[in-house]
C-alpha cells in the first residue's frame, strides 16, 4: 500500500503519512508538495474548497513565516486501502508560537496548541483529496479574541460581506478520486450509531461513551465522563434542532498494543434556530463539517476526539445576519 518510490523509506501507510508531514512541515522541504500533492488535489475544510497544489504551497509557506516554531507530531493514523491506493485519517496535536504578521493578523506572541484532523485518499506517490478540520476557535481563543469578533475582523479584511471568502456547503463542493464511505469495520460502525445517537438524544451517551471516557473537543477543550459528553452534543444539536446529521465516512481499525480505533467524517446541516453551541438563535442555514477519531472499550467510547472549526460556522452566521 505504499506508494511507488517510498518503500525503501516507510514501511506502512501509516509511518508515509507521518514521514511527509515531518519533512513538510518540520523539515521544512515544502517544495516536495509540488510531487506529494498531485495537480488536481481537491481539499475541503469548513472554511473553502481549494482545488490543486498550487495554493497548497503558498498556504503552506505563510503558515511557516507565521509561526516559524511550529511543529505537528501525528496522535493517530487510522487508515483503509481503497483502490489502488488508501484512505488516511491524521490526528495531530499541533504547538507554536504566534511570531510574525499572517493570516490571522498582527504577531500576539502567544503560544498555541491545537488539534487537526486530516482525511486523505493516497495513490501513486501523491494525495489526490483531502478532507481537513483545524481547531481554529482555540487558535484564535488562545491570542486574545473571541470568536465572532475575531470572524467579523476577517471578513473586513477580506473585503467585506461581498467580497471575502465563502465557507464550505455541500452545493460548492468539487468532485475528487475518492469515492468509497469506509470499511465496515464494527469500531468505525459502532462510533458512527454512537454519534447519531448523541445528536437526537443525549441520554444515549450512556449506551455509548465509557462513563470514565475522556473527551477532547473543539476550542481545545478537555472533559471526562457522560455529563461531560451528554453537554457537548446537546448543545450542539439544541443549536440546530431540526437539522440534519449525516455520517459521511466511518472506518476502523485494530493494531497490535492499541485498543480499537475508528474515524468518523460527519456533517450537521440545518437552520441556527435554538440556543447552544452558537449562541443566540440567528435563523441562519448553517453546515458544520465535523470529524470524531475514538479509541473503545468494554463499555463503550474510552477516548474521543471530535473537531469542527468553530469561526467557519460563524463567519456563515454573520453572513446571514450582517
Amino acid at each position: 500500500m505504499i506508494p511507488a518510490g517510498f518503500q525503501e523509506r516507510f514501511a506502512t501507510p501509516e509511518d508515509y503519512v507521518l514521514g511527509i508531514t515531518r519533512e513538510i512541515w518540520e523539515e521544512r522541504r515544502v517544495d516536495t508538495l509540488r510531487g506529494l500533492y498531485a495537480d488536481g488535489l481537491v481539499v475541503r475544510s469548513p472554511a473553502s474548497v481549494v482545488v490543486g497544489n498550487g495554493g497548497i504551497v503558498a498556504a503552506t509557506l505563510g503558515t511557516l513565516a507565521e509561526f516559524p516554531d511550529r511543529e505537528l507530531p501525528g496522535e493517530d493514523v487510522i487508515w483503509m486501502p481503497w483502490g489502488k491506493g488508501f484512505l488516511s485519517s491524521h490526528r495531530l496535536l499541533c504547538w507554536a508560537t504566534h511570531s510574525a504578521p499572517g493570516a490571522y493578523g498582527p504577531p500576539t506572541g502567544r503560544r498555541l496548541r491545537y488539534r487537526i484532523i486530516a482525511d486523505c485518499y493516497c495513490e501513486g506517490g501523491a494525495v489526490r483529496d483531502e478532507w481537513l478540520v483545524r481547531d481554529q476557535g482555540a487558535i484564535v481563543r488562545q491570542m486574545g479574541w473571541e470568536v465572532p469578533a475575531w470572524v467579523r475582523l476577517q471578513i473586513a479584511r477580506e473585503g467585506g460581506p461581498d467580497r471575502c471568502v465563502r465557507p464550505f456547503a455541500p452545493a460548492r463542493d468539487v468532485a475528487g478520486p475518492y469515492g468509497g464511505a469506509g470499511d465496515g469495520h464494527e469500531a468505525g460502525a459502532a462510533l458512527a450509531e454512537a454519534l447519531r445517537g448523541a445528536t437526537k438524544d443525549p441520554a444515549t451517551i450512556r449506551e455509548g461513551w465509557d462513563r470514565g471516557a475522556a473527551l477532547h473537543h473543539p476550542g481545545h477543550r478537555d472533559g471526562h465522563g457522560w455529563n461531560d459528553a451528554s453537554a457537548f452534543w446537546a448543545g450542539l444539536a439544541s443549536a440546530v434542532p431540526s437539522g440534519r446529521f449525516e455520517v459521511h465516512h466511518a472506518m476502523g481499525r485494530d493494531d497490535p498494543m492499541m485498543p480499537p480505533r475508528a474515524a468518523v467524517r460527519w456533517s450537521l446541516s440545518g437552520r441556527h434556530d435554538g440556543p447552544g453551541t452558537f449562541g443566540a438563535p440567528s435563523g441562519a442555514e448553517i453546515h458544520v463539517m465535523g470529524m470524531t477519531h475514538a479509541e473503545l472499550g468494554p463499555r463503550g467510547i474510552r477516548r474521543e476526539w471530535t473537531l469542527f472549526d468553530e469561526t467557519a460556522v460563524w463567519r456563515q452566521i454573520v453572513l446571514a445576519t450582517g
